[in-house]
């Protein structure tokens, strides 16, 4: 996962730097939003580890750019200076998480690991594929759905079409095609909740379609079974 560090204190920087380093991803290290932006132009990132404060070019200044929001990446703010009202502020600009300084390795390892699946899902599919790439049949359903995005937005919506390779989902919250998705739902079949990381692959008018990235074979058979049976329905 590429972590985009905008740090103005080289010390920290450079602490940030070791700790993703270690966990095993790619940390991009800069000294200003500015920088930052122009690196986040120039090669997409992952996520991004951001200061409020920082010289010319705010924190605050830095999520409400176009080319930010533009690119949905996910941005957690660390920052120990910055007010109550700046800290709200970045939770409604759209920041993921607030971690106030000084924050722990295993608090910012926590929040790493929760948005390593989304990474994941985007360098698998650079561009949103097409549904018949995967035949498999799809069964009528209407199982409750919770979707949480890349930025944390959690929302609920109704499956109304299955199969083993992704869902028809319907749903008022609106999701752009090419992005990733956190699915939960429960199969009935006995066997308890399930959770995938899903592409959107298609938004029209009956909800969104979602296409499972990350299930491993035992879960695909499960599902394929449950497809079966409701088509016998």
């Amino acid at each position: 996962m590429r972590v985009l560090i905008v740090e103005d204190e080289e010390a920290v920087r450079e602490v940030y730097r070791d700790f993703v380093a270690a966990l095993g991803h790619e940390p991009v290290p800069v000294e200003s939003a500015e920088r930052g932006l122009a690196k986040l132009k120039g090669r997409q990132a992952d996520a991004v580890l951001l200061d409020v404060r920082l010289p010319g070019m705010s924190g605050l200044e830095f999520l409400v750019d176009p080319a930010v929001r533009a690119s949905e990446v996910p941005v957690v703010v660390v920052s120990g200076l910055a007010t109550e009202n700046e800290a709200r502020a970045c939770l409604q600009l759209g920041a993921l998480d607030y971690l106030q300084k000084p924050v722990t390795l295993e608090r910012l390892g926590a929040v790493l690991e929760l948005l390593e699946p989304f990474a994941h899902a985007r360098r698998r599919v650079q561009t949103p594929p097409r549904e018949e790439r995967r035949p498999a049949p799809r069964a009528p359903a209407k199982l409750p759905v919770r979707l949480v995005s890349e930025r944390g937005s959690a929302a609920r919506g109704t499956c109304t079409q299955i199969s083993a390779s992704g869902m028809k989902v319907r749903t008022t919250t609106r999701f752009k095609p090419g992005s990733s998705v956190r699915v939960s739902f429960t199969p009935p079949d006995g066997a308890g909740p399930l959770e995938a990381v899903a592409l959107v692959i298609r938004v029209d008018k009956d909800g969104i379609a979602l296409w499972f990235l990350d299930l491993v074979p035992s879960e695909t058979r499960r599902l394929s079974s449950l497809v079966e049976r409701l088509l016998l329905v």
